[in-house]
């Protein structure tokens, strides 16, 4: 299935660079007509747009032209090589974010997450009543100091509330269990709790960039501004985002994500626009 996602992508990119190297080819070869006109060197029949009894300045500025244009098209190409090599990243990283996300909802199932669903025609599980006598050969529960058994505890909790998950995960991330404040967050979001999915993306984000998966925690931050674009963390979003496009050395698209923050969010608290300040200087953003 990755592959299919994929295979567009390569393909076109490898025919822009077929086109790419031929256009190289041309180029080397009318530069070598060039230099053998202004050396005055053996004569070249003109191009068919040419006609005849031009001058040799004339065939050299039709030919310079030609050089300018290919040398742009040489350039257009290229980046529209790095275009489509940046969309093969981005599928890649979105391909293996969901891998991860199906790994960890299976690893909750296989492991019996309290309040998984139980599979379709499953019977409830039975509780042996307080007052139901043991079976043969099975010691009897102690007796309180009133002579009744004691209430036996429930031995599963239910899952956490989504604000319990999020302060659990806060805290695992102040003392730099990234692990932990990481599973906090892919909870919350399996939880399929939208008042707090910005929040929990803005935690997974801050948790992979701790483990310096970079690629990875550009596209949590990524979600957690498109969550809510006017919303009260969107500021903290893309000053995550431009951090980790930082990390793995793409400091354009960071200073382009700080210009989208200042033009956005002009109005900053103390703490983002010092933070926006030195990630500036940081990445020497005009």
């Amino acid at each position: 299935m990755v592959a299919v996602f994929l295979a567009p992508v390569g393909a076109a990119a490898q025919i822009e660079s077929r086109e790419g190297i031929a256009l190289q080819n041309q180029l080397l070869e009318l530069r070598r007509e060039i230099d053998q006109l202004r050396r005055g060197g053996a004569s070249l029949p003109p191009p068919s747009s040419v006609p005849r009894g031009a001058g040799g300045n004339e065939i050299m500025g039709q030919l310079v032209g030609r050089v300018a244009e290919m040398e742009e098209e040489v350039r257009r190409l290229r980046g529209r090589n790095q275009e489509l090599e940046f969309r093969n990243q981005r599928l890649s990283e979105d391909i293996e974010k969901l891998r991860g996300d199906l790994e960890f909802r299976l690893q909750q199932i296989e492991t019996g997450r309290p309040g998984a669903p139980r599979p379709t025609g499953a019977p409830p599980p039975t509780q042996r009543s307080d007052a139901t006598p043991p079976l043969r050969g099975e010691a009897a529960p102690p007796l309180r100091g009133d002579g009744t058994p004691p209430v036996q505890a429930a031995t599963n909790a239910g899952p956490r509330p989504p604000e319990r998950a999020l302060a659990d995960g806060q805290a695992a991330l102040t003392r730099r269990d990234y692990a932990a404040a990481e599973a906090a967050a892919r909870e919350v979001l399996a939880a399929r709790a939208p008042a707090r999915a910005q929040d929990a993306q803005l935690l997974l984000g801050d948790s992979l960039a701790g483990r310096r998966q970079f690629q990875n925690a550009a596209l949590a931050y990524d979600e957690a501004y498109r969550r809510n674009r006017q919303g009260a963390r969107a500021p903290e979003a893309l000053l995550g985002l431009s951090g980790a496009f930082a990390g793995f050395n793409a400091r354009r698209e960071a200073c382009d994500t700080l210009d989208q923050l200042r033009s956005e969010f002009p109005r900053l608290s103390p703490p983002l626009a010092q933070r926006a300040d030195q990630a500036r200087r940081a990445n020497s953003c005009r």
